[in-house]
């Protein structure tokens, strides 16, 4: 099988210090939402200007490079193990270039590793064999302090009262994100799955951030709840980083899964301003980036 090291190693480093598009035009055109002079206008000015520099120099957006999570959707035949060794390989690599900051801690210890890798989840990596022969690798670094204002919650729930149904799930995220209170570096995206078991559940919160910014939802109720809750979060008036303003979140991701009848979880992936994900389509022995 083919020797993706390098390959994967530029996939780093295009997560690590280029800014989606999609993404960098989101945040220009919340600029234009927010006055002129104000707080808001001017840590999204900020931003801006710290990714075009990150950009240029190939260093990292933000301090907080995050944990690597990777998707890969391989060919059959193709050996995960070996795959896992030459993600490993260019996580290291790309450590000792520094566009990654060394972020794997052992929770017992307190020791870091140095090289970003610890135990068998970090960096935490998705396997899944398709059909064709076609491989597609995508990469999100997450950061810390979006991570931390991550929630869950099971529904019903009476101190929000929200119920079983989309209405309680609007209450869920919006709760989220008011108590988020711009941690977490507002204006931020929202993954939000909705049912399965608790670790399912998140996971598929992650998986939501896939999903390009203006990407609509297939499902017309799911896809209408996410433009009310982008709506509502951004009457909050937090604003980036919590200055206040009219951009507490740019875009809100949603998906759905099966449950079982005695849970109803509704999970919220916060991912920051940061919006860091890439992916990497190899086919033939030709590689493309996005």
């Amino acid at each position: 099988m083919q020797d993706l090291t390098v390959e994967i190693l530029e996939l780093v480093r295009l997560a690590a210090t280029d800014l989606p598009p999609d993404v960098e035009e989101s945040l220009r055109k919340a600029v234009e939402q927010e006055a002129p002079g104000s707080p808001g206008r001017g840590a999204l000015e900020t931003i801006l200007a710290n990714v075009e520099l990150s950009r240029q120099n190939s260093t990292p957006i933000c301090q907080d490079t995050g944990t690597p999570i990777f998707y890969v959707r391989h060919p059959e035949g193709w050996s995960t193990r070996k795959l896992r060794q030459q993600i490993e390989a260019a996580v290291v690599e790309a450590t000792r270039r520094a566009y990654l900051r060394p972020n794997s801690v052992d929770s017992l210890s307190g020791k870091n590793s140095g090289n970003n890798l610890g135990g068998d989840h970090f960096p935490s990596v998705h396997f899944e064999e398709v059909e064709g022969e076609t491989l597609v690798m995508e990469l999100m670094l997450k950061g810390g302090g979006c991570e931390n204002v991550g929630a869950q919650y099971s529904l019903p729930n009476a101190a929000l009262g929200a119920g079983r149904d989309l209405a309680g799930v609007r209450k869920a995220v919006l709760d989220a994100v008011h108590k988020a209170q711009g941690q977490g570096c507002s204006p931020g995206i929202l993954g939000v799955a909705i049912g399965g078991d608790r670790g399912t559940s998140y996971y598929a919160s992650k998986e939501t951030l896939f999903r390009k910014m203006d990407e609509a939802n297939p499902n017309p109720e799911l896809a209408a709840l996410e433009e009310q809750l982008t709506d509502e979060a951004n009457q909050l008036g937090i604003g980036p980083m919590g200055f206040g303003g009219k951009t507490t979140v740019l875009s809100t991701k949603m998906t759905h899964l099966n449950r079982l009848p005695a849970s109803f979880f509704v999970s919220v992936s916060y991912m920051c301003w940061a919006y860091r994900r890439r992916k990497m389509t190899w086919q033939n022995g030709t590689v493309q980036y996005e």
